[in-house]
């Protein structure tokens, strides 16, 4: 199994309902794809001071599981996903790193 774990960082702070909506939406189109074993998103939890690091500071974490490399080529071209980053992008710009391994635990 592999994990395609995401680190999602909105330019600008978002309303609570936009980024649950946000974060349904990607879920949507990957548990729709039929291509991912599994969705996982969590909030980003904030501690004092951080904001002063130089550093990409993440809004969400993302993390869906595909059972091989195949898979997260394939999911990459999930139908509706580039639509889904698309309005994301228009509405709320924001940047992602990712990193694709093996599960932790």
């Amino acid at each position: 199994m592999i994990n395609h774990t995401m680190i999602v960082s909105f330019d600008q702070p978002l309303p609570t309902a936009e980024l649950d909506q946000y974060l349904a939406d990607i879920e949507r189109v990957m548990l729709d794809s039929g291509l991912v074993q599994s969705v996982v998103a969590r909030r980003h939890l904030p501690v004092p001071g951080e904001e002063a690091i130089e550093a990409l500071i993440a809004t969400a974490i993302v993390q869906f599981a595909v059972a091989d490399t195949d898979m997260l080529t394939k999911a990459f071209t999930a139908p509706g996903l580039h639509e889904a980053i698309k309005h994301w992008q228009a509405r709320h710009p924001y940047k992602v790193a990712w990193a694709n391994h093996e599960p932790l635990a």
